[in-house]
């Protein structure tokens, strides 16, 4: 049985601890897609984990794979890995051959280029890790496999076609001395990146990492091993079905769980898919979002740190309640008001079986709760989202007001389940179930998986 894990939103839902939640019933955790953009935090036993890469799963001692749809940057990996090791936990993490590696060229260009688009104020909010490079060469059939690690004349067959056109990209565009790069010395050196990273593919042989992820995953499910397959990011910044371009540059979405592992769509779609969904909504970088609170300087397009009192103090205070800052990155999330619209549109494009809502006491002393039931646009109300950025920037949300509700022991809270929730939450929650037809299936009050309200358990 397959259990897929998708974010519903703008990424940040609180997936890692779903993860976490579930996995104690999963026997092999995979990741699907993304790479070391996707920040997510683990709280285990007291001690909290800051991953970036290695699957979830990891924490509890579950076979970890990074998929083909991933893209991955080995000193990353291993560098989490030594981490986890150090910290006295024994990860069992499998590589893709297929999966694409992410070159130290690759950092330097994205940096670069969100550089150029921020003078135009078109950033996409890009962490500079070279994720979207690349996927780009990826699908320019020009990329380096995990696999070409492990063959060192295939490895440096790569490297001689791709590192020359890096190079002439960097000097005759970007008028950058490629050899002259103080964070990243020999990023365009083909005989540096030959020995770096054929040494990574020795590691990766010495400790048996590499896998055909399609045959293992089948495999291990034909055996009867239950896998759970986690998704990076969110829907909406999903590069197909999200708010293109402030997107991320794979499938979040269900339809990418069986393209990023090789399990077919079949047994994706005979599984549960789970929507996670944070109480309210928040982003990191910019694009637009209609139900935003006040702004952040230098991500909410056109916001000049000029806004109202009230909604600047509220979304602080969610802000500064939620602790909503990037995993990665650091910065303050943009906060807005729980998108019906979106959920909608999440929901129609993975399937959701069921729901996680996470932050539910992120929420509490508030005197009222809005949520946007709907769009206007050009005088027309809207269900779900339109389908360009630019429409969905000129929509203006339909809310619908709910009674907030105090501050709880959310510790007794998630102990004695569902009904001791105070009910305005309830009412807040079961609005969400009724609206997408789903029923939730987890909700979360705190930071760890045991601050949650487990309500069905999808193995």
């Amino acid at each position: 049985m397959t259990v897929t894990i998708v974010g519903s939103q703008l990424g940040d839902e609180g997936k890692g601890r779903v993860v976490d939640l579930y996995s104690d019933e999963a026997d092999v955790v995979v990741r699907y897609q993304g790479g070391d953009n996707a920040g997510h935090t683990v709280c285990h036993s007291g001690e909290e984990y800051k991953l970036s890469l290695v699957p979830s799963g990891a924490i509890r001692g579950k076979v970890g794979v990074l998929g083909n749809g991933c893209v991955i940057n080995p000193r990353t990996l291993f560098d989490e890995l030594e981490m986890l090791r150090e910290r006295g936990l024994e990860p069992d993490v499998r590589v893709a051959e297929r999966a694409h590696v992410i070159m130290p060229f690759h950092r330097v260009l994205d940096g670069i280029e969100e550089d150029v688009k921020s003078e135009d104020d078109q950033e996409v909010g890009t962490t500079g890790r070279g994720i979207g490079p690349t996927y780009e060469d990826k699908a320019g059939r020009r990329g380096v496999r995990i696999g070409d690690l492990l063959d060192p004349e295939v490895l440096r067959e790569r490297l001689e076609y791709v590192v020359p056109q890096k190079r002439a990209i960097a000097d005759d565009v970007y008028d950058l001395d490629p050899d002259d790069l103080e964070a990243y010395p020999n990023a365009f050196d083909i005989d540096a990146l030959f020995e770096e990273f054929r040494e990574y593919g020795r590691r990766i042989e010495r400790e048996d990492m590499a896998v055909n992820a399609g045959a293992f995953l089948s495999d291990a499910r034909e055996a009867g091993k239950r896998l759970m397959l986690e998704g990076a990011q969110g829907t909406i910044i999903d590069i197909d079905h999200g708010n293109y371009p402030y997107v991320t540059s794979s499938n979040p979405t269900a339809g990418g769980a069986t393209v990023g592992t090789g399990l077919s769509p079949g047994v994706i779609g005979d599984g549960e898919v789970i929507g996670i969904v944070k109480a309210y909504l928040t982003r990191v970088g910019s694009g637009p979002l209609p139900t935003e609170l006040a702004g952040v300087e230098g991500d909410t397009p056109g916001y000049d740190g000029d806004s109202d009192p009230a909604e600047e103090e509220l979304a602080t205070y969610i802000r500064e309640a939620g602790d909503e800052y990037g995993t990665v990155t650091g910065r303050p999330r943009r906060v807005g008001w729980l998108d019906l619209p979106m959920l909608r549109h999440s929901t129609r494009a993975s399937g959701f079986t069921g729901l996680a809502v996470n932050h539910v006491d992120t929420l509490a002393g508030l005197d009222e709760l809005k949520v946007a039931d709907a769009y206007e646009l050009d005088g027309e109300q809207l269900e779900t989202m339109p389908a360009t950025t630019e429409q969905w920037a000129d929509c203006e949300p339909v809310y619908r007001t709910f009674d907030g509700w105090d501050d709880q022991d959310w510790d007794v809270i998630a102990e004695d389940g569902y009904e001791a929730l105070p009910e305005n939450a309830r009412t807040y929650l079961e609005y969400v179930s009724d609206e997408l037809d789903v029923p939730i299936y987890a909700i979360g009050v705190g930071p760890s998986r045991e601050d949650t309200i487990v309500r069905e358990r999808p193995y």
